[in-house]
């Protein structure tokens, strides 16, 4: 469950559970022998003068010692209901946050949109004489993940892309697990610089979602002559055999 560790707070529990019935079991043994040292002289031998005092006194420190060990039950009780409390607050928070997550990749544009900006800003950028740089981020997954934690991954991905990328940039989610970027006015040391500043943010955020990233930049000119080229080399970055970019290739052929 992310950052917080269910399994280590169940542990916590059966070790505070175990404390406190040895520690209850200690006071009621504590007292019992106690209370068998001052009955001779309370109810068996009693001082006339001292009798009904002891006797007060005796009955008191039973209630008492009684009372010590029913507050640490009852301490038991209070923690197990607030750990049953904070994980039910956890699991909310943690749907509260899968369905950000998953509204948060609905509202990114696909590749399509990917193919109709980046012709657009190459005709402005070879008018202009720009540069213009693309960024791929391929998401690697650690072990087996399911379809919800693949979301909830590649959405704090994309908040993570989303803190980094300038007001110019605009990103695009080219497929399963990978992201694009399109760089106006930036040549390829610019694009370098802006690449490591993202992956120094996805690792930070891949350590407790389980995953690693990749990235790759294309620059025209530097690389590519035209946006056709720019596509292909996005296209090879991307898993073949896959029916949404077979129909990429075709609109591009």
């Amino acid at each position: 469950m992310g950052a917080f560790n269910l399994a280590e707070l169940d542990k916590l529990e059966r070790r505070e559970r175990q404390l406190t019935i040895l520690a209850a079991v200690v006071v009621l043994v504590m007292a019992a022998g106690v209370a068998l040292l001052m009955y001779p002289l309370v109810f068996v031998h009693p001082d006339e003068t001292e009798k009904l005092p002891l006797r007060f006194a005796f009955f008191g420190f039973c209630v008492l010692s009684t009372l010590v060990a029913a507050y640490l039950l009852d301490r038991q009780r209070t923690f197990r209901k607030l750990k049953q409390q904070l994980v039910s607050e956890l699991e909310l928070n943690v749907e509260l946050r899968h369905q950000a997550n998953s509204d948060l990749l609905r509202t990114i544009p696909d590749l399509n949109h990917f193919q109709d900006r980046l012709a657009m800003d190459y005709r402005r950028a070879s008018t202009m004489e720009k540069a213009l740089s693309v960024i791929v981020i391929k998401v690697l997954f650690e072990g087996n993940r399911d379809s919800n934690e693949e979301t909830a991954a590649l959405g704090e991905a994309a908040r993570a892309i989303a803190r980094i990328k300038r007001a110019t940039d605009s990103m695009y989610l080219l497929g399963p697990a990978f992201f694009g970027l399109v760089l106006l006015d930036t040549d390829t040391p610019g694009a370098n610089r802006l690449t490591g500043q993202l992956e120094q943010s996805l690792r930070l955020v891949g350590a407790n979602n389980r995953f690693t990233c990749e990235s790759f930049v294309c620059n025209y000119p530097d690389h590519a002559k035209s946006a056709h080229e720019l596509e292909q080399a996005v296209f090879s970055r991307l898993p073949a055999q896959q029916p949404w970019l077979e129909n990429a290739e075709a609109e591009v052929r």
